[in-house]
């Protein structure tokens, strides 16, 4: 299988701010992210020569003529996609893989969500009647966040974690996303969060508390992409990102059906991290890439999806933790951006806007100054869709062009 590393660059991306906007619609959001990924890479929208558009509650807008007509667009091929949670990764893939195909030159890889007007609450029953009856959303296990609940628990006994040491653990990573967020002027939260406030908030399914969810919301990014060896047409300085690898696995939905599930090791995403790291030529991921977006739509679900991709040991996440090695100053950066929890989840915005943090980092124009890293190499984005034993993953590696 052929590789797509370095063969597909990134030289303009668009990112609106996170949250909740009730005075705007999905073509606001839309032309917003477009907008700034046009000027950034000095192309307009009649330059694209095709488009991927990822979304995933909107049932009003099945189709790719949302962006199409938002950006009007003419008559070009437009590709809607989706994959839950993990959709904002499907639209770089698609468009990484129609440019290294030479079918075209210049793309529109564009995710967005307008969750909070589509009345998506996240707990409770998610698409009633769409999914699986039982497993995939149902009110009795408290939706997403009762299965994720259950990944927790299932984690501390494992592992031999006392309920107190468990919370306690997933509350630092909580403590970690907030203070990162807080430093983001596009992030959805921006205030820090204590140790004991975590601890003390209300129960959402135990033992997951209101700060270990993450905030659905509202936004759009956006990325301009073509081959390599064009990319100083747009960025003639090689300010630019080139895609090391794009990898999506989805799995067989044996959670549901296995009575021995474990909980403890997302299959899926150790399945793309694998595909992935072999794209990229990674054979230790801890010590060559530089830093990490995961999906942390709950804060177990960073500790399980870092050992699941190889950055930590399994079991031994509250180790690193402990350490400080996922935060900025530490071993391995992990959702410096602030993550989902902090900056929001819009889920078909989301892949995008990892990438968007890389780009900004590699470029050293971090919003905030205090947020940017240096000596950076590659960038680990994750995406997952679905829950526990029923993912879709995807994975998306970029960093600095083979040439720099």
């Amino acid at each position: 299988m052929e590789s797509l590393k370095d063969k597909v660059a990134i030289v303009g991306m668009g990112c609106t701010p996170f949250g909740e906007f009730w005075d705007k619609d999905i073509v606001d959001l839309i032309v917003e992210a477009a907008d700034e990924a046009f000027a950034d890479a000095n192309v307009t929208a009649k330059d694209m020569q095709a488009a991927w558009v990822g979304y995933t509650v909107q049932d009003n807008a099945m189709t790719g003529i949302i962006l199409s007509s938002a950006l009007q667009l003419q008559f070009i091929p437009v590709t809607r996609v989706e994959n839950a949670c993990g959709t904002g990764a499907e639209t770089i893939r698609g468009a990484a893989l129609g440019l290294a195909s030479h079918t075209y030159d210049l793309v529109l890889a564009l995710g967005f969500e307008k969750m909070k007007d589509a009345g998506f609450g996240g707990i409770g029953q998610a698409w009633p009647g769409k999914w699986h009856p039982v497993y995939g959303a149902a009110p009795e296990v408290g939706g997403a966040v009762g299965r994720y609940a259950l990944a927790a628990t299932k984690y501390f006994s494992t592992y031999g974690l006392s309920p107190e040491d468990g919370k306690r653990m997933l509350a630092k990573v909580s403590v970690k996303s907030h203070y990162n967020g807080s430093r983001n002027p596009k992030a959805m939260l921006r205030n820090r969060i204590t140790i004991e406030q975590v601890l003390n908030a209300p129960i959402i399914a135990w033992p997951l508390g209101l700060f270990d969810c993450c905030g659905i919301c509202d936004g759009a990014s956006a990325a301009i992409m073509c081959r390599t060896e064009d990319a100083k047409r747009y960025r003639p300085k090689g300010d630019y990102i080139t895609v090391k690898a794009s990898a999506i696995a989805c799995g067989p939905g044996w959670g549901k059906e296995r009575v021995n599930y474990g909980y403890t090791v997302w299959e899926e995403t150790e399945a793309a991290a694998k595909q992935a790291y072999a794209m990229a030529g990674i054979t230790n991921p801890r010590k060559e890439l530089s830093l990490a977006e995961v999906h942390d739509c709950f804060s177990i679900a960073e500790v399980i999806a870092c050992e699941s991709m190889g950055l930590c040991e399994k079991g031994h996440a509250r180790d690193d933790i402990e350490s400080g090695a996922w935060e900025q100053t530490g071993e391995i950066p992990v959702n410096v951006s602030g993550g989902l929890k902090a900056f929001g989840h819009p889920a078909g915005a989301s892949g995008g806007r990892e990438v968007y943090e890389f780009y900004k980092q590699f470029q050293g124009k971090a919003d905030d100054k205090t947020r940017q890293l240096k000596d950076l190499k590659m960038g680990l984005s994750h995406n997952q869709g679905g829950h526990p034993g029923n993912f879709v993953a995807g994975i998306t590696i970029v960093g600095e062009p083979p040439s720099r």
